[in-house]
């Protein structure tokens, strides 16, 4: 148990998927089990750390490779693993693949057993059987055994959400738990970079997590010895960045089809508070049917996108997709068209705090959790909308881009703000706060109790404005 204890705590942070597949450990049946994430983000790294002394076999797709080549390193594993010592003949199909690992199982001794198949939608190659095949191995043996947990990863979402997740075929409610493996948080990207002996403030570490967002892959490639700055330099803009090809890569390991998926986010970037689906349809050229609605899912199950609609509106009038991946903000924005060719420079630059006005906001839209825990309503029920209104005759237009709609009969106006120091409230802004209440009020009929919070990077520097605001998040809040 100590064993287990220590290597468990040696994976930063992911509380929450420590617990969940702690439980899937500890359970007496055998589970099945679908892990999904954006390329980089650890998937492969935490079940084999998690998993450790229970994982048994373990073997992986290749990318690009013929039916043969599949089944030829999938069966080379299982002779490296033991399979050697049995009686068996070489496989020539899926079937026999899975009937040898079957037989590789069952000769092993009646304790917890956890077996890893990585990248597997890259083993379903065209008319190759794969699918029908493994349906079979777990329907008919692998179900029954109740010191198995059968785990299986992959970073093509479109694949593992059509033939797994939302199967309709033999797999249909056979996978007993579904794991999305999400980027880090702003704590575990702190912890992370502590581990790899980098210490920054939180603003640099605020000012990364705009750029790559919380990739555990991205955030081990940073050098203790460059500031952050330079890192991002390095890696996004010197000639031999790592990080220089990574956006095409990043969507075609993630879904088929990937250039239609590149055409969508590629629109929603240039519209920071989102689209329409009708407007996405026309602006891509993509019909409204099953296409784009696939398209949309995906990119909504990644993370890469959200899905929300204007407060006060009813559902799918007012729905919009807005893109929220971090790094494909930065890489449109900053690195597609090289027109910038030093981060460094750009430091000081308009455009640089133009960027982060923005990107602050979906900074704290991301850590949802860490506001609603400051505010002190964390028990409470809430939903997060925005809002805006156009201009007429009798009340201004207005916009606000966070409103927490609590079931405490209240509702919190949350205005983010980025600065380098302490955000002065001076009469110009109260005057504009108060002016966002005043059309809000007036354009919902409903009254709530309302609550202007500010939501900035250094707290809000109390003065003879202030007192506008009901309550204020920092920086530092969304670490906790």
């Amino acid at each position: 148990m100590a064993k287990y204890i220590a290597m468990i705590e040696n994976i930063c942070g992911r509380e929450k998927e420590k617990q969940q597949l702690s439980a899937i450990l500890h359970s007496d049946k055998a589970e099945f089990v679908a892990v999904c994430g954006r390329r980089r983000v650890g998937k492969t790294f935490l079940i084999k750390e998690f998993f450790e002394d229970q994982l048994v076999f373990k073997t992986a797709g290749l990318a690009d490779a013929p039916m043969s080549m599949q089944i030829k390193t999938f069966y080379k594993e299982m002779m490296v693993t033991g399979l050697s010592e049995l009686k068996h003949e070489t496989p020539k199909d899926w079937t026999d693949v899975f009937f040898l690992l079957r037989l590789l199982l069952s000769s092993m001794p009646k304790q917890r057993k956890v077996v890893l198949l990585d990248e597997l939608p890259w083993m379903d190659t065209p008319r190759s059987g794969f699918v029908s095949a493994l349906e079979y191995f777990w329907n008919s043996w692998a179900s029954e055994q109740r010191d198995l947990v059968f785990v299986v990863c992959g970073s093509a979402t479109s694949w593992m959400m059509d033939k797994l997740i939302n199967s309709h075929g033999g797999l249909h409610n056979r996978l007993t738990h579904s794991l999305f493996v999400e980027p880090f948080s702003l704590a575990e990207t702190e912890q992370m970079l502590i581990n790899k002996g980098l210490s920054v403030s939180r603003y640099d570490i605020a000012l990364l997590y705009m750029s790559l967002g919380g990739v555990p892959y991205y955030i081990d490639m940073l050098s203790p010895q460059l500031s952050i700055a330079q890192n991002i330099n390095e890696l996004c803009f010197s000639s031999k960045g790592s990080l220089l090809y990574e956006f095409d890569n990043l969507y075609a390991a993630l879904f088929k089809n990937s250039s239609q998926y590149v055409h969508v986010v590629r629109l929603l970037s240039t519209r920071s508070y989102g689209l329409t689906r009708d407007e996405i349809s026309n602006g891509c050229n993509i019909s409204t049917g099953g296409g784009l609605t696939m398209i949309l899912n995906n990119l909504v199950y990644c993370g890469f996108v959200r899905c929300y609609h204007n407060y006060g509106g009813k559902r799918g009038e007012t729905e919009l997709y807005q893109l929220v991946d971090f790094f494909t903000l930065f890489y449109f924005r900053f690195m597609e068209k090289k027109q910038f060719n030093s981060w460094l420079s750009l430091q000081e630059k308009p455009v640089f705090y133009s960027w982060c006005g923005l990107t602050f906001e979906l900074l704290m839209l991301s850590h949802i959790d860490c506001v609603k825990r400051t505010l002190g309503i964390s028990g409470i029920e809430t939903k997060e909308y925005a809002w805006r209104c156009r201009e007429n005759n009798d009340v201004a237009g207005a916009q606000i881009d966070l409103i927490i709609d609590r079931a405490d009969n209240t509702i919190n106006l949350c205005e983010a703000k980025f600065s380098i120091s302490e955000f002065e409230i001076t009469k110009d802004v109260e005057r504009d706060l108060l002016k966002k209440k005043t059309s809000f009020l007036a354009n919902i009929p409903r009254r709530k109790s309302i609550q202007l919070t500010m939501l900035t990077t250094f707290g809000v520097a109390h003065g003879s404005h202030s007192s506008v605001i009901s309550n204020e998040i920092s920086l530092d809040d969304l670490f906790r």
